[in-house]
């Protein structure tokens, strides 16, 4: 499919409200996407890899704008773009304004072949040729060459093309296609039942696997997916609850310690993927689907020595005292960033796994099985070596029970319990009234950056004042701004992390792509016309960064006014 049938369609789908006649659209383009089907299911949700693969294209607004004025030719430079996307608001909106394709030599071209042959039209294979090119691109000049690749594709655009394009790389292609949106066209277009689709997309986390299955060997190919060791799948996840809120709609319910820890999910296969050389292979996976394995080899070590046949485990990393302890989450995260010197990190702090949900074990695929069974699997999994890290599971119908088991559990020092429906399946990446969470300490909420203010005096290098937006359907709402709680060595280590989404700066005023999410505290939540929320926190304060969410994950408005509400 030629790049440009793709942007026309994706300008189509984009003028569409309405959410049968956004599938509509996408269903015919899946239609007409022939051998690149598995590419445009990706694209047309703004993916360049499939959602298993933490692959990143490791590209900022600020290199793309320099790709972009370089491919508008010598009178156009980065600043001048960056300003006419404070001014629009939409990077697409700009690079379609520009008249690329004048610029000539060797560097026009990018770096990647096929792209820089003749002038034929370009093709959506040509593009993700390119950006997997891009993607692997790495050491000493790597960043010149990110830019030359993108300058190359950039200048064999225009109009649309160049719209699309810009907001691919930048992982925001707003034409309002999610994943339901792709889940019910390939139903619709392959004529396949939405429910198998469902299912399909859950076990491989990639619509465009699930795209061409649907449309080569429809229902039995979609059937005959299941989990792969060592392709992580989204996490279930749990919301705010009570226990009369479990107990209402199940009679029953099973109860666990919620620990103060980072989810991880571990890929263990005792053949490896070298079967002559018969070593173990154990992969670990955070909640965003990042590999973790490196900066946690205890916990490699401890599955291996603990798992003898083939597994998919859902549990938490604690960090732990020299007694056993539980430390603070941020104490783990210390660890989960490490990419050099893990040595010295494992002796600083001391990590454990704790196991709470088993999705395989020895070649059968448990999600469709009820908790209660799964945990006898993790157990069975586990065996006498494991035993540490299984999580404790008790079924209770009784209030007074459950509040021993939290009274318990706040006792060794951890957050609350979770309460979990006995028969539920288990649902990748999905939240769900399932499994609830409940803690019963003063709430706080993980919110997403979208702003900051440079410091003064000394701090004036750093970024000093953050603003903090909750999710909503549609974007983020502001709900004010943090600067209390952040040391001076946290500010400069948040100005490092934040300055590669810098979107455009106005004297002290930052504007900040909503990519980061911080842990917030606060002492009461507010109405306010002040903020777009309609609510502002007072004595907001800082307690650390959740590098293990992605913004998708962050707190939702509809949470922060039911929080509102229960003051």
């Amino acid at each position: 499919m030629e790049l440009a049938a793709f942007a026309e369609r994706a300008r189509t789908i984009e003028a569409e409200s309405a959410d049968t006649d956004i599938v509509e659209r996408v269903t015919d383009l899946l239609g007409a996407a022939g051998p690149d089907l598995p590419v445009v299911a990706r694209y047309v949700q703004g993916r360049v890899f499939p959602a298993h693969d933490s692959t990143k294209l490791d590209i900022g607004p600020a290199l793309c704008y320099e790709a972009i004025a370089k491919a508008a030719g010598r009178n156009v430079d980065a600043d001048d773009v960056e300003a006419r996307v404070a001014e629009v608001g939409d990077v697409g909106e700009v690079a379609a304004s520009y008249d690329f394709g004048g610029q000539q030599g060797l560097a026009a071209f990018g770096g990647g072949a096929g792209v820089g042959e003749g002038t034929d039209d370009l093709t959506v294979a040509q593009v993700d040729a390119e950006l997997r090119d891009l993607a692997a691109t790495e050491g000493s000049g790597s960043t010149d060459t990110k830019r030359d690749i993108l300058f190359g594709l950039f200048n064999r655009t225009e109009g649309d093309e160049s719209r699309y394009l810009a907001r691919l790389v930048l992982s925001e292609m707003r034409i309002g296609v999610g994943d339901g949106a792709v889940r019910d066209a390939v139903a619709e277009a392959f004529d396949v039942p939405v429910e198998a689709v469902e299912r399909a997309i859950q076990v491989t986390n990639d619509h465009g696997e699930v795209a061409v299955v649907a449309r080569e060997e429809g229902l039995a190919g979609l059937e005959s997916l299941g989990l792969e060791i060592g392709r992580p799948v989204g996490a279930m996840l749990a919301q705010a609850g009570t226990v009369t809120d479990a107990l209402d709609e199940w009679d029953e319910a099973a109860v666990e310690w919620k620990f103060d820890g980072a989810r991880v999910q571990v890929h263990y296969d005792p053949d490896g993927i070298d079967q002559e050389a018969d070593d173990a292979e154990t992969t670990l996976f955070s909640r965003n689907m990042e590999d973790v394995t490196d900066p946690l080899p205890e916990i490699v070590e401890f599955v291996e020595g603990a798992l003898d046949s083939p597994a998919i485990l859902d549990g938490e990393v604690v960090a732990v005292a020299d007694d056993g302890s539980p430390l603070p989450f941020q104490e783990v995260l210390r660890r989960f960033r490490r990419k050099h010197d893990v040595a010295k990190a494992r002796e600083d702090v001391l990590v454990e796994f704790r196991a709470f949900d088993c999705l395989h074990a020895d070649g059968d695929d448990l999600l469709d099985e009820p908790l209660t069974a799964r945990h006898d699997r993790l157990a069975d999994a586990l065996g006498d070596a494991g035993e540490a890290a299984l999580s404790d599971l008790a079924v209770a119908d009784d209030p007074e029970a459950i509040a021993a088991i939290e009274a318990d559990a706040l006792d060794a020092g951890h957050e609350g319990i979770m309460l979990k429906n006995p028969e539920s399946a288990y649902t990748p990446g999905r939240r769900g009234k399932q499994w609830l969470k409940r803690k019963p300490d003063v709430e706080t909420l993980d919110l997403v950056v979208t702003g900051a203010e440079w410091g003064e005096g000394r701090r004036a290098e750093l970024l000093g004042t953050f603003e903090i937006a909750a999710r909503t359907d549609d974007g983020f709402a502001a709900l004010g701004k943090v600067a209390t709680g952040i040391t001076d060595e946290e500010l400069a280590e948040l100005t490092e992390l934040l300055e590669p989404h810098v979107l455009g700066e106005d004297g002290a005023d930052v504007d900040i792509d909503p990519a980061v999410v911080f842990e917030v505290g606060y002492e009461e939540i507010q109405a306010s016309p002040t903020y777009g929320a309609g609510y502002a926190l007072r004595f907001p304060r800082f307690l650390g960064v959740r590098a293990d969410k992605d913004p998708t994950d962050a707190d939702s408005l509809e949470r922060v006014e039911r929080l509102a509400d229960q003051q």
